[in-house]
């Protein structure tokens, strides 16, 4: 998760590779936490929980506090004159190695305390352009409901990127091996995948041979990259983290706020939304093992997504395994309104989208209060106390009041809830 969405004052609950944890922010050791979110006493989750004045993560069923690794702090029902019973091992919270870099939180999916400094030994993949002041990025997150196969195929197909233009594209396959591969598109674009979970997209930039003496050469080329980070959440369920990175025309970002961006690219993931969940049924049916078998993929512009299939079954078997967790079989399609719903799936886990959310109901809410006051003071004022110029402007205004209220109700709906995507009327 980015950490540019994660609130310190309170623990989230999330689903990563079939694993329910709790993230939470220690503030004595200040770093964010990852735990197994279940209480050893009587298996409540912890994200319901809250962070006390001493900075201890607390179970509010029974008051149990947990320190930042792992132990109990405090059984509020143990006699304090008794045996220390919270320092058993068994009333320890299973800890996940964690760590922050490039702005996201990254943790290692095992609490054995082998794996305790696993995070020294195995570091996420890097992109130093998230980390250079000179770039600005912008986050957007959202879960997904296909899963993880699916997800990196359909982002790394540049036919799908292109298809306005629908054009044959030439694709060269640069090297690939067990940490993944690159290809690059008629030299116009690289496309990198880093085994497991990172995609990225980055413009080939041609500089003009006039750029190389004198003030010019001073200034650094115009680079924008697309970096889209993919997480196996359960079976037929994936969470994307995109961050678009580039280096120039910053002066615009000020004045479009993060929450406008992310309603364009919530836009842009629904319209393929309904029919990846179907593929991937299909996919399913005749076993995701048999990609090559039962598609047909006859161009160059299948190069990269090809690729990716055979780097799957070649080092993965052809798809995620989530050991005994899940039975195989996908849950049935829920109506579209479910499926693409917004609300669950992004506003929630988005700071900035959550607080326009509450904004824009605050306001939808004061546009229909005053509307009827408006009313009501024209109803209640008697004819003659003020002028029929100014009894007509309070309708007018009422009037107003009531058709913003009924567009901004739409515009809520539309834009943070559930937008359908028709491709017929597109």
């Amino acid at each position: 998760m980015p950490v540019c969405d994660l609130d310190k004052r309170a623990p989230r609950g999330m689903k990563a590779l079939g694993l329910d944890v709790v993230v939470w922010w220690d503030k004595n050791e200040n770093e964010w936490k990852v735990f197994d979110d279940r209480c050893p006493h009587r298996l409540a989750p912890l994200s319901e929980g809250r962070i006390d004045q001493w900075g201890r993560l607390q179970c509010v069923y029974h008051g149990w506090c947990f320190g930042g690794s792992g132990d109990c702090k405090l059984i509020p029902q143990a006699p304090r004159d008794g045996p220390p019973v919270h320092s058993f091992r068994k009333a320890c919270v299973g800890v996940y190695p964690s760590t922050v870099q490039n702005g996201i939180l990254w943790f290692w999916p095992n609490t054995d305390p082998q794996y305790k400094d696993i995070i020294n030994k195995k570091k996420p993949p890097y992109i130093p352009e998230l980390d250079d002041p000179s770039f600005l990025v912008q986050w957007f997150t959202r879960d997904l409901p296909y899963g993880y196969e699916v997800l990196v195929e359909n982002l790394l197909d540049p036919s799908h990127v292109d298809r306005e233009g629908g054009t044959p594209i030439d694709i060269s396959i640069q090297k690939m091996g067990k940490d993944g591969f690159i290809a690059t598109e008629h030299s116009y674009r690289t496309w990198t995948f880093v085994s497991p979970c990172l995609v990225q997209a980055s413009p080939i930039i041609k500089e003009s041979p006039n750029n190389t003496q004198g003030k010019l050469a001073q200034n650094p080329p115009r680079k924008q990259l697309v970096i889209f980070f993919c997480t196996p959440v359960k079976l037929g369920v994936s969470r994307l983290i995109i961050a678009n990175s580039r280096n120039f025309s910053l002066w615009i970002d000020p004045f479009v706020p993060r929450w406008m961006h992310h309603i364009w690219q919530n836009l842009i993931i629904d319209s393929d939304l309904y029919l990846l969940r179907v593929q991937e049924e299909k996919l399913m049916a005749a076993g995701l093992s048999n990609w090559n078998k039962v598609c047909f993929v006859p161009t160059k512009a299948d190069t990269i997504v090809a690729l990716y299939r055979t780097w799957l079954k070649k080092y993965a078997g052809g798809q995620f395994d989530w050991g005994t967790k899940f039975n195989g079989s996908l849950p049935p399609i829920p109506p579209r309104e479910q499926l693409m719903d917004r609300y669950w799936t992004h506003v929630v886990n988005c700071n900035t989208c959550a607080g326009a959310y509450k904004g824009l109901n605050a306001l939808h809410v004061f546009l229909q209060v005053l509307s009827i006051s408006l009313v009501a003071i024209v109803a209640a004022t008697k004819q003659g106390v003020i002028s029929v110029a100014a009894r007509t402007t309070l309708a007018m205004a009422a009037i107003l009041c009531i058709i913003g209220s009924k567009w901004l109700s739409w515009f809520i709906y539309k834009k943070f809830h559930f937008h359908d995507y028709n491709h017929a009327f597109k």
